[in-house]
């Protein structure tokens, strides 16, 4: 068995307890993240590895350094400071950054993530401070065996990779979106339970068309205008047949691909090696269980609701095709369930006789489906299609803050008394409506969930918790249950079983509240049932290793994920 590092090795002894083998010591030790202990080294541990008088007297627990970490993290002025505190933290001792980020969780995921990710990403030039994951360009790529053979972690089984052209709802940003495969990696770890070195981020950097970045002195990433057609797809070829040559039992994750390019990789590589779109298919399958959720606050079923999906970029799509399908499990023909999906782009509704992109074709409306409704123009807009198809569930993907307005809440709470409103836009400031607007304008009978976080809501006395449907809830279980069944592809199948798990996770007392997603405290739980839903998909979709799996019951296999679930302590070291 291949070691997980050239730096280390995890074993076991003879009583199953995991030790670290080490290869480097002293200074150089300290200066490795997954090696570095600080000042918790033990006594024992300084002189066999030559650190004796490199680190102060006092050797101190995991718990004193999470409590000293913490108290500088309050003490940052803004929250993009304490993203670099944290990626600064991270970059120095990873399992103390795991552990500070498993007491904080609820508190620190919108720092190292949605929404304060977003200016990390637009300010990642600026404040640049050490390499991380692996960076291939148009100046590399030919190289590319030589780069991957250059990362010294041999065991990778989850890649994150961008070439950051639709960045949340902020664009093309260039080399910057590293930040997002590093954040997303960071909850795979932190939410997911995979072990921090069988991860990897990579940048795509083939080019960006913004100008102001091509002109920033300060700028990192190649400076030309990206890659298109022929050239940029030969790219990708050059870096899936590098990628499967050097991790051949890795999960790809694709992130923020442009629409156009999302679903045409997808497509292209998913038989070749397992690998999902997050935006396509993770937002597909969180906003599916916010929906089942909502239905079990309502007393309503799927089947009977009329769903308007705004925005039909990558998840938009996406999401309309989940519900689709999903429409289609509880029993609807086809036709039945699209004729219940209204998806609108910036030019209206999509009708069969518009012009428009390949991957919205199927979710186009016949014009003859729509030959009684009133509207103006050659196809209705928003607040037409609400009116017009009696609209009860609205999807915002758009990134257009404030496009659900007071007439377009007002117009889908004349249509039912418990509207399902989801404003999922990320960042916060893409939102395409803020929970206390919508509260008050249905008087507190809206069911809400949003894509960023966003505070409790007073009103008339009552609070209302708002559910973020983050698709943290899905691609870190999703991931890892890939990992633990060995699947050889990612199936549609799977990213559903991952939707429902979700869903069956929302308690009783989580309906209650309105809320119709977890606490993002409970996010480690809730990645647990969904990867054992996923390896039971898995095994019945025909792609799984389902040797580990004979004869066990999905609880059986929730123990399992529970078992290899990875987790911040420090591990005693020998020297190799």
């Amino acid at each position: 068995m291949a070691k997980v590092s050239r730096y280390y090795d995890v074993k076991r002894d003879k009583n199953g307890n995991r030790y670290l083998e080490v290869y480097v010591t002293g200074f150089l030790l300290q200066r490795i993240p997954l090696l570095n202990k600080s000042t918790a080294f033990t006594r024992g541990e300084r002189r066999l590895l030559e650190l004796e008088g490199l680190l102060p007297a006092h050797i101190t627990t995991l718990e004193e350094q999470k409590e000293r970490v913490y108290r500088r993290y309050r003490l940052q002025d803004s929250d993009l400071e304490k993203h670099i505190y944290l990626r600064n933290l991270q970059d120095r001792n990873e399992v103390l950054f795991y552990a500070v980020l498993a007491d904080h969780l609820e508190e620190m995921l919108p720092v190292i993530y949605t929404p304060t990710v977003g200016e990390a990403v637009r300010m990642f030039s600026h404040i640049y401070r050490l390499p991380r994951g692996l960076a291939l360009s148009t100046e590399n790529i030919d190289e590319a065996d030589q780069a991957f053979a250059n990362v010294p972690l041999e065991d990778v089984r989850l890649v994150v990779a961008t070439d950051s052209s639709a960045i949340l709802g902020i664009g093309d940003q260039g080399f910057g979106g590293m930040a997002i495969s590093i954040g997303k990696l960071s909850l795979y770890t932190g939410g997911g339970g995979v072990a921090p070195d069988k991860t990897l981020p990579i940048e795509l950097d083939v080019g960006t068309d913004r100008e102001d970045l091509l002109q920033d002195p300060l700028y990192l990433g190649v400076r030309h205008h990206r890659l298109r057609g022929e050239a940029y797809y030969s790219f990708m070829d050059k870096f899936v047949q590098a990628f499967k040559k050097r991790y051949p039992k890795a999960i790809l994750q694709w992130e923020d691909f442009s629409k156009e390019a999302a679903f045409t990789l997808l497509e292209r590589y998913r038989k070749q090696l397992p690998s999902f779109n997050d935006d396509i298919q993770g937002t597909g399958a969180v906003a599916w269980a916010g929906i089942l959720g909502a239905m079990r606050v309502k007393q309503e079923k799927v089947t009977e609701q009329n769903y308007v999906v705004y925005g039909a970029g990558a998840g938009g799509v996406g999401v309309a095709w989940t519900i689709v399908e999903d429409l289609k499990r509880e029993g609807l023909s086809h036709e039945e369930a699209l004729r219940r999906v209204f998806v609108l782009d910036s030019k209206g509704l999509l009708l069969k006789n518009r012009a428009m992109e390949d991957y919205k074709k199927p979710y186009a409306h016949d014009p003859e489906w729509i030959a009684d409704w009133e509207y103006s123009g050659k196809a209705p807009g928003l607040l037409e299609v609400i009116k017009n198809a009696k609209a009860t569930v609205l999807l915002g993907l758009s990134g257009r803050p404030g496009d659900f307005s007071e007439p377009v809440v007002k117009a889908i709470y004349e249509n039912n008394k418990r509207p399902v409103i989801f404003p999922l836009s990320n960042p916060t400031s893409s939102s395409e409506a803020l929970p206390e607007d919508i509260i008050r304008w249905t008087d507190g009978n809206a069911i809400i969930a949003t894509g960023s976080p966003f505070e409790p809501v007073e009103y008339n006395g009552k609070i209302y918790e708002i559910g973020q449907g983050n698709n943290a809830f899905i691609f870190p279980g999703l991931g890892f249950g890939a990992i633990l069944s060995h699947a050889r592809e990612i199936t549609d199948g799977m990213v559903l079983a991952a939707s429902y798990a979700l869903a069956d996770y929302v308690s009783d007392d989580h309906i209650a509240k309105g809320m119709v997603y977890p606490y993002v405290r409970e996010m480690s739980q809730a990645s647990v049932r969904v990867a054992a839903r996923v390896i039971r998909q898995a095994i019945e979709d025909g792609v799984a290793d389902t040797r580990r799996f004979e004869g066990l019951s999905e609880h059986d296999i929730c123990d399992y994920v529970q078992k290899h679930f990875w987790k911040p302590e420090y591990l005693p070291y020998v020297k190799g």
